[in-house]
């Protein structure tokens, strides 16, 4: 009798890192384990608990994700009795843009005393988004000198990605910028921990760094411009050298193996992003389907045969998801954490009781209260911009409004128009890839909030007015990251020639899917053309008093 054969996925999210052991012929989860960050977002001060941050930064430490692969590999293999000698490969997904500055041995410098105390030698999470300054002189240089990547970034960078971040270290620290060998994504990071070899992959390269296939890295001339100092960035502190996914980075070290319980020799993936690894997880590898995953943000993953350009895409990338497609990427900056806002900061002590006394959690409260409501009848309107607005508008300094309170407003009706308010961004989304040719004839969505909020689902369906599939996996990113692994991993080893071939086996989807509820679809019509005037009010120049506010809000604080 043939042994059964395995791989594991690891996913490092925002708040903590997640594990999955999967069987390699049919997809099925055998364990699952996750590790909650021990300094989760580093938002206010450095763990020296000395050294302040400033507005709108957020950094993680370098050692919890360590710790993820310390505690859950062990985990799982422990809970499911699966030998290592079974486990063929291991494949790794992280947020991105997360990204570090570390020595040529790949030292993150913030471990090193010399520089611990200087916050831009901590990783940047992906929501690191005090660059936004650096974002818009990158955007404007780029514009001024007709750069060609522009218009596949839907015509700007965030400030959330990497050249805008590596621009804000070089000014606000020029010693870290001298000081740092590379300058590497999680994802690549965290590959070389466990291999000891640095293999970047072209996903977050292309994504969040300004590669292309064709073109590789903007021109000497184009950093240059940014910054003297920058023009030999590239070849100073990346790699040229980037590799498909799928691609074999290395084997599992003896010092990872010491670390995770796993064999020496075992194969491992070349990194991934999170959303971009959860495609084949549903069995996605075709055009004109649409994935969100949602968590604390969203972020939305899309196929075609051609590169077109989409106004406020975060990115299009040859090869960047499935092989041979283009894959689009969109998304909201701001959505578990929208809601995560609302309960800690706005819910009346008699909610917390009523949630304690029952044995639920505030949340599901919330949503049973609001699940009462009829779409509309709140009277309220809300704009999705709590944390900036990643997709259409990619400004990092747009903020939120609640529009119609008044003396009679209760809670759950201001969480259900914070509901309906990301799932009218999703539509503004869906319409403008439609509007820019790139077809989106199904609707699918993954991730906790996905699986578990069937209010927020249904609202979804109503204002898109599509079916929503949803993944049969609750860990479909890590599950994505396991499948790649069966690749690297390869046939010989039990593993398979293609993702293609691995997403017809081990991606799948529930049968249970939300259909839009006409008389719902009718009202949020009417609900949704109001959130177009708003949104372009506040988002396309009319009305700059948010970004007026937030510069108050940075003076008021400096003084």
């Amino acid at each position: 009798m043939t042994r059964k054969k395995y791989t594991i996925g690891v996913d490092f999210g925002t708040l903590s890192g997640r594990a999955v052991l999967v069987e390699v012929d049919t997809g099925r989860e055998v364990a699952s384990a996750s590790k909650t960050y021990t300094h989760g977002v580093i938002n206010e001060v450095l763990p020296d608990g000395i050294t302040r941050l400033g507005v709108d930064w957020a950094l993680q430490h370098p050692n919890d994700w360590i710790e993820v692969l310390r505690e859950t590999i062990p985990a799982i293999l422990k809970e499911s009795g699966v030998s290592p000698d079974d486990v063929i490969g291991i494949g790794i997904d992280f947020t991105a843009c997360t990204i570090l500055p570390a020595d040529s041995e790949g030292k993150p410098l913030c471990l090193k005393e010399e520089y611990s105390s200087n916050p831009h030698s901590w990783p940047k999470l992906w929501k690191h988004h005090s660059a936004q300054e650096y974002a818009n002189r990158l955007n404007a240089i780029a514009l001024q000198r007709n750069e060609r990547f522009v218009n596949r970034y839907g015509g700007k960078q965030s400030s959330e990605w990497e050249v805008a971040k590596v621009l804000q270290v070089l000014n606000e620290a020029p010693e870290i910028y001298e000081a740092m060998d590379k300058w590497i994504e999680g994802a690549d990071w965290i590959t070389w921990q466990l291999t000891g070899v640095e293999k970047r992959q072209l996903c977050t390269a292309g994504y969040k760094g300004i590669w292309n296939k064709k073109e590789g890295y903007p021109s000497k001339e184009f950093f240059k411009a940014l910054d003297p100092r920058l023009e030999n960035y590239v070849e100073e502190k990346l790699s040229s050298e980037l590799f498909a996914l799928g691609t074999k980075a290395g084997e599992i070290s003896e010092a990872a193996a010491k670390l995770t319980g796993l064999n020496p020799g075992t194969a491992v993936s070349v990194g991934n992003i999170d959303a971009h690894v959860t495609l084949p997880a549903l069995g996605i590898t075709e055009p004109g389907k649409m994935l969100m995953i949602i968590g604390t943000s969203t972020c939305d993953i899309l196929l075609d045969t051609e590169e077109k350009m989409v106004p406020g895409m975060c990115g299009v990338v040859e090869d960047g998801a499935i092989p041979g497609y283009f894959a689009y990427e969109a998304g909201q900056s701001c959505v578990g954490d929208h809601f995560d806002w609302f309960v800690r900061n706005c819910v009346p002590a008699s909610y917390t009781e009523e949630a304690k006394e029952r044995g639920i959690g505030i949340h599901e409260l919330l949503r049973e209260k609001a699940s009462k409501l009829n779409a509309g009848e709140s009277g309220l309107i809300a704009l999705d911009w709590w944390n900036g607005n990643r997709s259409v508008l990619v400004d990092a300094d747009l903020t939120g409004v609640i529009l119609g309170c008044t003396l009679q407003t209760k809670p759950e009706e201001i969480y259900r128009a914070l509901i309906e308010a990301t799932a009218f961004g999703q539509r503004m989304i869906i319409e403008t890839f439609r509007e820019s040719g790139v077809p989106i004839n199904e609707l699918y969505a993954c991730g906790g909030i996905a699986s578990k909020d069937s209010l927020m689902m249904q609202i979804y369906a109503d204002v898109t007015n599509m079916i929503i599939r949803i993944s049969a996996s609750d860990q479909a990113p890590a599950l994505g990251a396991a499948m790649f692994a069966s690749v690297a991993a390869g046939r010989e080893k039990g593993g398979y020639d293609s993702i293609v071939d691995a997403a017809k086996v081990m991606g799948k989807v529930k049968e249970k899917y939300y259909e839009p509820i006409p008389g719902n679809v009718e009202i949020y019509n009417k609900l949704y053309n109001e959130y177009k005037i708003l949104h372009d009010y506040f988002g396309r120049g009319a009305n700059d008093v948010m970004k007026r506010l937030k510069s108050y809000k940075k003076f008021c604080r400096r003084a």
